[in-house]
């Protein structure tokens, strides 16, 4: 007997994924950072006043770039990153990392399955070219987002993603990818030293806009516990000299902001973006 086949339904088109990237004189990595998110739907980069060649790198790579120079905060120019994004869900990448395969694969398995929920990452460290193999990174970053669940970011420094509610008022679900991203966080000792400075200074801006108090007392009980932490407990004394190091600058940030908190307040505020 002749099998009667129902007409086939309308193909489902697929997700889309944007992988937005924020960069400010990054020409002598943008590519690779970019050439580990050829799987994505569309680029969007938002350079924050390159004065090298950042933005014709990112172009000649396929990326839609922006240029917006007006600094005012990381929360701001991911904002800019996010309006011009047009996919169904946003990846946000930083230029000075790099999505290994295995994360890709699970990025792409995300995105397809059209769930509604917030994924975090965690990092494989990467310091002065050697990876912290034994290094205990416990920042769980949220970096995949539906674009339509995303309201905003807020914030000059670490900045934080807002959500719209929804609309039946569930807690958004935030999984844990298994892959983890590259992160090469320290490349020099004086972009380490520069970083160190522009983040002391916008964590001191922040703290003071609301109302705290600083100090060399509160800034060494601040350094002295980061480094235990990230150096015995994170087991950074096993990761050789540029383990050490590294918990050497993260500390030296947080003693830093105290101090900058107590002796130069009265000119923070010039600091913090408008």
């Amino acid at each position: 007997m002749p099998v009667s086949l129902s007409p086939a339904s309308p193909a489902v088109p697929l997700p889309t994924l944007t992988v937005a990237v924020l960069t400010k004189n990054e020409a002598h990595r943008i590519e690779h950072c970019l050439r580990s998110a050829a799987f994505a739907d569309q680029i969007v980069v938002v350079d924050s006043g390159s004065t090298d060649d950042t933005v014709a790198r990112a172009r000649a790579m396929g990326a839609e770039v922006w240029v917006h120079d007006d600094w005012q905060g990381f929360g701001a120019q991911r904002n800019r990153l996010l309006a011009h994004a047009s996919s169904d869900y946003v990846f946000f990448l930083d230029a000075d990392e790099v999505i290994t395969p295995a994360l890709q694969e699970e990025i792409r398995a995300n995105v397809r399955s059209a769930r509604r929920a917030v994924w975090r990452i965690q990092w494989r460290m990467v310091v002065f070219g050697r990876e912290l193999k034994f290094f205990r990174s416990q920042s769980k970053v949220e970096r995949l987002f539906r674009r339509d669940m995303l309201r905003e970011y807020v914030g000059a420094v670490h900045e934080q993603a807002v959500l719209h509610p929804e609309p039946d008022g569930a807690p958004v679900p935030r999984p844990l990818m298994r892959a983890r991203l590259l992160h090469y966080s320290r490349e020099t000792v004086r972009g380490s030293l520069e970083k160190m400075t522009q983040y002391a200074m916008l964590g001191a801006a922040k703290r003071a806009a609301q109302g705290q108090r600083g100090g060399v007392l509160r800034g060494l009980l601040s350094a002295i516990s980061m480094f235990i932490r990230l150096y015995v407990f994170h087991l950074g004394f096993l990761c050789g000299g540029a383990g050490f190091v590294h918990c050497v600058f993260v500390s030296a940030e947080g003693f830093f902001r105290y101090v900058a908190l107590d002796y130069d307040r009265a000119s923070l505020a010039s600091d913090i973006p408008r």
